[in-house]
Parts: structure tokens; sequence; C-alpha cells
């Protein structure tokens, strides 16, 4: 393998990521060139939403090529393109072959949900102390346990005393699975996980077989009914729009459960399920929020 790496200006990014592409490039990433100098730019965005920007003023481009020859043949065909007389060409360097699988996995360590709770990797024994576990692999879709929203719902999922919370389960915008299969690891019996995405659904089936736990997964028109806990760790902008939806499918008695909001979004979400129910924050990690409601 062979990485070009390029110094490309903010304005020239897309014409030069296109370009690369054109030209079979592996992967293309972009950095800051000025990153841990007084110079470096901030660059915030939500998860799963467009970047704000797509470079850097000073960006450094590494498209990763199969031989070193491809690597060469794109360099010079780039400095045809008009817009790359604003660029500059650092190099083609070698990578030294390397064990990726491994190296991949070293990446992912046990997650701690409770001293007791664990998100396990099958390349890892559990730990000493770990009374419950879920196994699951980074894969097709979103939530292996790293993202602080994903442990928030899943420490609220361990924190239930009242059996009655886990009569009926609703996991909506499921991903890889992991609330449903928590809920399920906790007690809950009768289980619905749905996504619009039929990766997340595929994901979510396979990670719930090899925990040994059975949930039903479908895409979300499969829904129906009403249940005692509804689980929904998305976004903020999504979460308003299902609002009545949402809230239209827990019982009395019930708890809705929301994650995938920032610190400064709570106002916009009370806002906007103060007609169906009144949440508050529940907890909150490294700028993210949990909010729940009772019914």
């Amino acid at each position: 393998m062979n990485e070009l790496k390029i110094m490309c200006p903010e304005a020239h990014i897309d014409e030069l990521s296109d370009a690369l592409d054109a030209l079979d490039a592996l992967s293309i990433s972009v950095e800051d060139a000025d990153a841990q100098t007084d110079a470096e730019q901030a660059l915030f965005g939500e998860p799963d939403m467009p970047p704000p920007k797509g470079g850097w003023q000073r960006s450094r481009v590494t498209a990763l090529f199969a031989t070193e020859d491809k690597a060469a043949e794109a360099a010079e065909l780039l400095k045809a393109q008009d817009f790359f007389e604003f660029c500059s060409n650092l190099g083609i360097f070698k990578l030294h072959d390397q064990d990726w699988v491994r190296l991949t996995q070293s990446q992912f360590e046990p997650v701690e949900i409770t001293p007791t709770f664990w998100i396990v990797p099958t390349w890892h024994e559990p730990p000493e102390a770990a009374k419950q576990i879920i196994r699951l692999d980074p894969g097709l879709a979103f939530g292996t346990g790293t993202h602080p929203t994903t442990r928030m719902c899943l420490k609220w999922i361990a924190r239930q005393t009242d059996s009655s919370k886990f009569k009926r389960v609703l996991d909506y915008g499921c991903g890889s699975g992991i609330l449903a299969i928590g809920a399920a690891k906790f007690g809950a019996l009768d289980i619905d996980a749905v996504d619009i995405d039929p990766s997340a659904v595929e994901a979510s089936l396979l990670n719930a077989t090899a925990n040994n736990v059975t949930i039903r997964v479908g895409l979300t028109d499969t829904v129906s009914g009403q249940y005692e806990t509804v689980l929904a760790n998305i976004l903020a902008s999504p979460l308003k729009v299902l609002a009545p939806l949402l809230c239209s499918r827990v019982a009395k008695g019930g708890s809705l459960v929301l994650a995938g909001i920032l610190e400064r979004q709570a106002d916009e979400l009370k806002a906007a399920y103060a007609p169906y129910c009144q949440l508050e924050v529940a907890n909150t990690e490294e700028g993210w929020i949990l909010m729940t409601a009772s019914f």
C-alpha cells in the first residue's frame, strides 16, 4: 500500500477528493495541516451529519493506492487539473505491511457500563467483575457502546429495578440492536427493535443471535401497540419530528427514554415534547444528555 499526500486549501477539497476518487484511490482522508499548533482550527458537527466545512484552510489530504505506480500515475494526472495549481504534492510514502484485522481489533476494548455490566468484543475475555455482558463487534450499524449516548441508555436500563418497565420494550432506531439486547439481558421478554435502515435490521438480528436473546426486528412501519418502555437513541432533529409518534407508543405508567441530544438542545426537546409529556434531563456525559419522561 502507498499513500499520496497533498496539501490543499479548503476551497478545492471537494474537487481534489472527487479527482482522487475517479483515479481509484482506495481511501481518502482530510486532516488539518496545522493540527497541534496555535493555528489549529476546530470543526464541530453532530454524528451522522455533514461537517460544517469540507476541510481546513490548510488541509493535508491522504489518498491510499494499492501500488506505488498507481499513486505516481495519480500524482501526474492531478498536475493537469486547473485547481491543482493551488495544491502541492507532499510525496508518496510506502506503508509497511500490517495485520490490519489485529490493528483494528486493538482499537476496541471492553466498555464498562456499570461495574458489573460490560460490552465485550468477541476477541476479548470478559473482565472478572462482569456479571452481565453484551458481545458486540464493530459492524454495519451505529451502537458499539463506546458513544456516550449509548452508554447512558444502557445505564438507564441496568438501573431499573421495577420489572414492570420491561413488560414490553420498543427500541426505535435500533442501529446495532444494542439497546434491545441490553433490555433482554435485564429481563425484558417482549421486545421490538426497528430502524429505517435494512442494514441495521440485519445487524440487530445477527447481534441478538450472538447474544442468545430473542427480539423482533423490522423496519419502523412494523411497530404496533404500546410499550412500557420506549427507547430512541437517534439525534435531536429527528427526535423532535418523532415526538407525537414516540409518545403515542408509551403505555400509561411507562417511560420514554431519549438520547442523541447535545446539552444545548435540551430546551428544544422539552418544547417539542411539551404537548405530550414533561421531559427531564436524567444524565449527562461528555456534552451529551439523556432525557426521560414518565407517562
